[in-house]
């Protein structure tokens, strides 16, 4: 359930698939563990490793809004 803060979304998969690239390519490229990279297109991430999304920006040529979205919470009436 969403918390009364909002979430963010990931958007490695969408990302990935613009780029041109498999998620075993870019796993090769970022120097990465295939199953992290499937969690992240996944968006099954508890916390957000700073290094990580540093990797990913730079190796998929993007700015960190292209890879991350906010979504504001919604009160539900």
């Amino acid at each position: 359930m969403e918390e009364q803060y909002g979430r963010l979304e990931i958007k490695l998969d969408e990302l990935i698939k613009k780029k041109g690239l498999t998620k075993n390519k870019l796993s090769y490229k970022a120097e990465m563990n295939w199953k992290q990279i499937d969690r992240y297109c996944k968006n099954d991430v508890a916390r957000l490793d700073v290094y990580v999304i540093c990797k990913l920006c730079t190796v998929l040529d993007c700015k960190i809004e292209d890879l991350l979205e906010f979504h504001p919470y919604e009160e539900q009436e």
